[in-house]
């Protein structure tokens, strides 16, 4: 259970031709209307939790291996370090490293008794205090025990004093006062100089003191390998040829057996997942945002389709330090250009999924707390748009607008493989020429598409999607909060924010009134609509085809795995 977002580049691909942009078809209701938008909501209402084919343990065969897909080859392992807080690697150290919380499917949160035994949270005297019971079986791989050591170093380098530590985030940490050693070694006691009400979500995944004590462990000593481990299964090879992961059942793993032999993750290229998992290649694939992979996945023998509600979004990150888009207006003026209900109702069509557009970039359309933020710059408005780009003296000069001579053109970046992100791409292309500005489509290799691109800014405009958790609220610091240099500035990739947001989002991390956070939530929400950040499409599909007799592995929404009981019936 991770407090922190994690970034994926190929979890919602654009299935449609640019001709067939507008979607629809039959006697469905028109997208973007009262009564399509009803439709969704009714269908977003009837998402499961997450669907897995539970089985109990007892009843999952003993052996056996399952094979899984990574969308891009990772080469740093550390997911607390900026390029490491993604999907890929997330899933390779799941079966790997502790999680110190553990979340079900309705995103309710407890300790994980495998690693943290017991936890209380207490107020006193105005002071928030956690303490946590490690399990005294718990050690890492290479003999040492799991202790308030761990915690204490990852605390020093998740907390932000020290900037030479790249990280992803620094949500919670960064109120913390003190993590120190309670009864025995065994014993933690945290802290904190401003309340957190998300604290459970800390210290997921765990790292060995020796990873956090430098900056310099930190940043490299996980490129290219995992050295340490603590869970049920530990790492048998890692095949930068390959580009190929394998795990195998750690013997010394002091919790419930694990029922599978092997867990093997290979990079396979988005167009190549289908057949890999038609021919037996694989055991489970994701299916992204299109309908002719969605029927095909169908029509394989023995199998299982499953989907959950889940609290990721796709989106497309506006690059506010870029030359071009440093000017407010003008990032309004492109998000008014941009057609966001085509754009849904192209990727969504025919994938058994509620098409509607995502209006909130904390709380999905099937959370709680979600409220239309939007407000006017929601609509698409072409005509607005110009008239924001005369007023920025961006001039129209026959087919794209002009300033002191030069020429408004931007670079939509794209993973080379995902040929369907492409005419994503394309249908941008189109929208954005209709107002003036030009937009080239840069395709890049997959592997380098966040390292090489996103993370440094080196683009205009990119479409990937966040995978979040129980906590939407930790989106905000991790995400928009202002960056405090220009090598740290966590996830805020397009590296903009204002002191009124930064205010907002401080008060809405401490407080412990779940509906004043929320409020504080879609307060700081309208104003980050209003700076054009990140411009939201829709709650993504959470859809992965398996094979029928896998158990207790597919679409999870809000939960966790539990790599213990992943395995095949018998």
């Amino acid at each position: 259970m991770k407090v922190g977002y994690k970034a994926v580049a190929g979890a919602a691909l654009l299935a449609m031709a640019l001709t067939a942009c507008a979607g629809g078809g039959g006697d469905k209701p028109k997208a973007g209307s009262t009564e399509a938008a009803k439709e969704a909501q009714q269908q977003a209402a009837g998402l499961p939790g997450s669907t897995t084919n539970p089985v109990a343990y007892d009843q999952v065969t003993d052996g056996g291996s399952v094979k899984l897909a990574l969308n891009q080859w990772q080469s740093q392992w550390n997911y607390n370090q900026v390029n490491g807080t993604n999907a890929n690697t997330d899933d390779v150290i799941e079966p790997l490293m502790p999680l110190v919380a553990i979340a079900n499917d309705k995103a309710e949160v407890t300790n994980n008794p495998d690693y943290v035994t017991e936890w209380k949270m207490e107020l006193t005297g105005g002071k928030q205090v956690v303490t946590y019971k490690i399990n005294d079986k718990a050690a890492w791989s290479d003999g040492k025990p799991i202790t308030y050591k761990d915690f204490q170093a990852q605390w020093k380098a998740l907390n932000g004093k020290n900037n030479k530590y790249q990280v992803s985030s620094t949500d919670g940490y960064d109120r913390v006062a003190s993590v120190e050693k309670g009864a025995t070694d065994k014993d933690v006691v945290v802290t904190f100089d401003k309340n957190y009400p998300d604290w459970p979500g800390m210290f997921s995944p765990l790292y060995p003191a020796s990873t956090n004590e430098t900056p310099e462990a930190f940043n490299k000593g996980w490129i290219d390998k995992i050295p340490v481990t603590a869970g049920p299964f530990k790492v048998e090879s890692m095949d930068q040829t390959s580009k190929t992961a394998t795990l195998v059942r750690d013997d010394k793993w002091w919790g419930q057996k694990a029922k599978l032999d092997k867990v093997i993750f290979r990079t396979t290229e988005d167009t190549a997942k289908l057949n890999a998992f038609a021919n037996g290649e694989l055991d489970a694939v994701e299916i992204p945002a299109n309908a002719a992979d969605l029927k095909r996945a169908k029509a394989v023998p023995n199998v299982d389709i499953r989907k959950a509600a889940a609290p990721n979004w796709r989106h497309f990150t506006v690059n506010g330090s870029s030359a071009f888009l440093k000017d407010k207006s003008v990032r309004q003026a492109i998000q008014l250009g941009i057609n966001r209900e085509t754009i849904a109702a192209s990727d969504l069509k025919d994938m058994d999924w509620p098409v509607q557009t995502l209006n909130n970039h904390l709380y999905m359309n099937t959370h709680k707390g979600y409220v239309d933020n939007s407000g006017e710059l929601g609509k698409y408005n072409p005509e607005k748009a110009k008239q924001l780009l005369d007023a920025a003296g961006w001039k129209q000069e026959g087919e794209y607008r002009k300033k002191d001579g030069k020429e408004f053109s931007l670079r939509f970046i794209v993973p080379a493989s995902l040929s369907t992100s492409k005419q994503e791409g394309e249908l941008t292309q189109a929208m954005l020429k209709e107002i003036g500005v030009k937009v080239v489509i840069e395709p890049v290799p997959d592997d380098k598409f966040f390292d090489d691109f996103i993370i440094p800014g080196n683009f205009d405009l990119v479409p990937f999607s966040w995978l979040g958790t129980p906590f939407p609220n930790g989106a905000l610091p991790q995400i928009y909060k202002s960056p405090t240099s220009p090598d740290n500035f966590g996830s805020n990739f397009p590296r903009v924010g204002t002191p009124e947001l930064d205010k907002l989002i401080d008060q809405a991390a401490g407080e412990m009134d779940p509906a004043k956070a929320i409020e504080l939530g879609n307060a700081a929400d309208k104003l980050i609509w209003d700076e054009v950040h990140t411009i939201p499409m829709y709650q993504r599909p959470d859809i992965y085809a398996a094979k029928k007799n896998l158990a207790n592995y597919g679409s999870f929404g809000y939960a966790d795995k539990n790599w213990t009981t992943v395995g095949y019936t018998k």
